[in-house]
């Protein structure tokens, strides 16, 4: 059963961690930084498709690649997201030190361009959720109702 509020709560909480990665950003924890914009991505394509699909299958998937291909097939719009698939290389190595043999993610990555580009990618990714599940945008393509993607 689709539970109307369940995407807005979704998009609400990609919204505030979008927030808390910028503040990190600012403060030179990028590590920390880059694994919240990966995180806010991620949050966001679920809010959408918790909110055009309804189907918690979406809960399952964390990536942002997969999440994105998944919402092209509700809304080809999301095909412009193709570059936002770099931040999942963000999921893992920012938090394990297993995650990169030899290093330590704090230590890592010190690169405030790297995570300026994140933040962009990430960006991107909510305005666009932001504008469908907000602005009202017909769920679908070609003014058709959504299906059923990927079988969710």
């Amino acid at each position: 059963m689709k539970d109307p509020a369940e995407g807005p709560r979704w998009l609400i909480h990609a919204q505030d961690e979008f927030s808390d990665a910028d503040m990190l950003r600012r403060m030179g924890r990028f590590y920390l930084a880059l694994f919240h914009y990966q995180q806010a991505a991620d949050k966001a394509l679920k809010a959408y498709l918790l909110s055009v699909v309804g189907s918690t299958e979406v809960l399952k998937i964390h990536s942002v690649q997969s999440l994105v291909q998944v919402a092209s097939e509700v809304s080809m719009d999301f095909s412009e997201l193709g570059g936002a698939k770099k931040l999942d290389i963000y999921y893992i190595p920012t938090r394990y030190p297993s995650g990169l043999p030899g290093n330590v993610p704090s230590r890592f990555y010190t690169d405030p361009e790297e995570a300026n580009e994140a933040a962009g990618l990430a960006k991107a990714v909510l305005e666009m959720v932001q504008e469908k599940v907000a602005g009202g945008d017909p769920p679908g393509r070609d003014d058709e109702p959504p299906g059923n993607p990927q079988g969710l």
